[in-house]
């Protein structure tokens, strides 16, 4: 809803996986993504854990926590919000030197798949709530 209200929404995914199946089902939600506007990229690197976002380079966020059941109540995971201080830039640094090194895979994504890999996208995302 961001993305469709103007916000530049960027997300940066693994260019290598540790999980296959993980990494397929990611990949699934890539294409009403990228329908509405929202940037994707992918680390070439390989994995980056950490959650971060930057919002008008004045509020950040950092840590390992997603926002699901899971995360939150079951691994204790935990994240810092942080504002109108240098480690904001700092993020914002990082961001960038991370977006030099991922591929943009938008495009590529933006336009359809065939039926075959959609049929095959729906298939994962059935068992996506169990990864």
């Amino acid at each position: 809803m961001a993305a469709k209200r103007g916000v530049d929404v960027r997300i940066v995914t693994p260019g290598i996986p540790d999980k296959k199946i993980v990494y397929s089902v990611t990949r699934s939600y890539y294409n009403a993504l990228a329908r509405k506007g929202v940037r994707i990229f992918e680390y070439t690197p390989g994995f980056c854990h950490c959650k971060m976002s930057v919002c008008d380079d004045i509020m950040a966020t950092c840590g390992t926590i997603n926002m699901d059941y899971r995360s939150l109540y079951h691994h204790f995971e935990n994240g810092y919000v942080y504002s109108k201080n240098q480690a904001v830039m700092d993020t914002k640094h990082d961001f960038e030197k991370i977006f030099e090194d991922s591929n943009e895979v938008t495009e590529y994504y933006a336009s359809g798949r065939g039926a075959f890999f959609k049929f095959g996208q729906m298939i994962l995302r059935l068992v996506a709530p169990l990864l």
